[in-house]
């Protein structure tokens, strides 16, 4: 199969030696540097004598990052190596990924946003601000590699449960791509991690003197659109094919940029896509435990944002594969939001993307009320709002439900709507429980419950090494639909024995090749690829995947 930039091997790098090689993180070695590239390179006497191979410096690193006492200083440490030996990195995260997953990215990601003005060391990705306006693709000029197929974007006002975090956001399309590189091996010299500063509202960063963004309110008129227009105009002209993945914009926006660039470029929006891909690869896990059909069910999703309305359009996706047909399926809905019930008699005050939800119902204030009027199968939780599954909701579902499922999927975990072992003990044990971020597994009257994680991660790599590998054009909602009914065959009989509807966090690299490959298949099969279809798509995938091992440099 011929190769265009999209699938081209990784860009060769020009010579470093001395200082400024053990100064790249993409190159850096350390240690592991042979005798002959020591010689060669300028190297020797910069390091210590004795030679070290990856699997001695990864023990290491590791033993270093378990000295660390909190998780903020553990997010730190391993921030601190990717900026100084990117492979030790990767490496280290690859041999503990379990482990250090909740550091990298949720929870902990969470505090590194907020905190990121006051731990700032040294800059990653592009930042872009008011001030670059007419000036983007000058700024993308100015990042040092040239090869550019995917990238994470924010613009900082909606961090995960968290809000309006301004340029601090910066964390999440950095954590974003260190999960596309550990979990689906796209080369990180492909990946660019963008922050659109255009002010925030949040007055305790406004008054921080060491907040790094600029300092003004957020901007809301058309010089915001100008420049979200700029950018992702600059990065289609400057990379053909790049995706461009929309990360943690406020729902005003996040429904109508996925609306105005997913048929124009490769973009889409991970918290309306990803979120629905993996929640419901999640509810179908249960239902195997249920025996139950996903048309059957009632679901009460408390939160009509990005990520509720994202879940309810890929469950209904999977309600259209049982042969029901769209508005059978939204019937099965109810949606609640700040206001209550989302109800017809709202219906000129609604935001758009609720309107098709809005139900032929009386009003009803009060989420507890809602539960005992309609006896959900399925409690969903994307709100943002802690505890709001209280035992008398949790209660109230188990008395009319034999196997109450129940997903509290608000980030970082303080924001969950419950926790694990509420879920559990409120129900004597028979909720089918997922959340957002990790709890840990749960004794409750002598037997152990583990829990799902109903975490993106399980969607977004796969979903983008397919798009690359697959050439495709755009990024379809079919293409997010069978990446969750390939994620919901990966789990395991026995894992679900255990309560959990996903797979180990372990598995995550076998499930993103098989997604990626399913990817690929829908992208031919819809169409829309610019390369010809390989003869075997499971052996180009694997093909096209780096690993983090070090490379002779001379």
């Amino acid at each position: 199969m011929s190769l265009d930039p999209a699938t081209a091997p990784p860009q060769e790098f020009e010579q470093r030696t001395g200082v400024d090689l053990l100064n790249d993180p993409r190159l850096n070695k350390g240690a592991a540097f042979t005798p002959e590239e020591r010689e060669q390179l300028g190297l020797r006497g910069l390091l210590p004598p004795r030679y070290a191979p990856i699997e001695e410096q990864v023990a290491r690193v590791y033993e270093n990052f378990s000295y660390k006492q909190s998780d903020l200083m553990k997010y730190i440490y391993l921030i601190g190596l990717l900026d100084r030996n990117e492979t030790l990195f990767y490496y280290l995260l690859d041999q503990h990924l379990e482990e250090m997953m909740p550091i990298v990215y949720t929870p902990t990601v969470g505090l590194g946003c907020q905190k990121y003005s006051r731990i700032f060391r040294r800059p990653r990705g592009i930042c872009i601000s008011l001030d670059d306006k007419g000036q983007v693709d000058a700024l993308l000029a100015n990042w040092p590699y040239k090869d550019i197929r995917i990238t994470v974007v924010t613009d900082g006002e909606r961090i995960l449960g968290l809000g309006d975090l301004g340029l601090n956001g910066m964390g999440i399309p950095v954590g974003k791509l260190n999960l596309y590189v550990a979990a689906a091996g796209i080369d990180p010299s492909h990946t660019l991690p963008v922050c659109l500063d255009v002010g925030t509202n949040n007055a305790e960063l406004l008054g921080d003197p060491l907040y790094l963004g600029i300092d003004r309110k957020r901007e809301r008129g058309p010089a915001y659109d100008e420049l979200v227009d700029e950018f992702v105009w600059a990065v289609h002209k400057r990379w053909p094919g790049c995706i461009i993945q929309f990360e943690d914009f406020g729902n005003r926006n996040a429904f109508r940029f996925l609306a105005k660039y997913r048929e124009k470029t490769v973009a889409f929006n991970d918290d309306i896509q990803g979120t629905g891909a993996v929640t419901l690869a999640g509810l179908l896990g249960a239902l195997r435990i249920t025996g139950q059909k996903l048309s059957d069910q009632r679901i009460v999703t408390l939160g009509a944002g990005e990520a509720g309305i994202g879940i309810a359009e890929s469950i209904i996706a999977g309600m259209k594969d049982e042969g029901i047909d769209r508005e059978q399926a939204r019937a099965c809905f109810w949606f609640v939001d700040s206001k209550g019930l989302v109800t017809q008699d709202r219906y000129d005050q609604l935001a758009e993307h609720k309107k098709p939800f809005a139900r032929d119902d009386a009003p009803i204030y009060d989420l507890a009320e809602v539960v005992k009027q309609v006896h959900p199968t399925m409690l969903l939780g994307v709100s943002g709002q802690p505890g709001k599954f209280t035992q008398q909701i949790v209660t109230i579902m188990a008395q009319a439900v034999e196997r109450p499922i129940i997903f509290a999927l608000s980030n970082p975990t303080s924001k969950a709507e419950c926790t694990a072992e509420q879920a559990y003990a409120w129900t004597e044990g028979r909720a089918i429980f997922a959340s957002g971020s990790p709890f840990d597994p749960v004794l409750y009257k002598g037997k152990n419950y583990r829990s799902g994680q109903g975490n993106n991660v399980y969607i977004f790599p796969g979903v983008g090494l397919g798009t690359i590998v697959g050439g495709a054009t755009m990024v379809t909602d079919s293409m997010f639909h069978v990446a969750a009914n390939a994620l919901a065959a990966e789990v395991p009989q026995e894992v679900l024995d255990e309560g959990s509807v996903y797979p180990a966090m372990s598995d995550i690299k076998k499930v993103s090749m098989k997604i990626a490959c399913e990817v690929v298949r829908e992208v031919y099969r819809l169409g829309i690829s610019r390369l010809p279809e390989p003869d075997d798509i499971e052996k180009t995938v694997a093909d096209y995947v780096w690993k983090a091992e070090y490379k002779s440099l001379v």
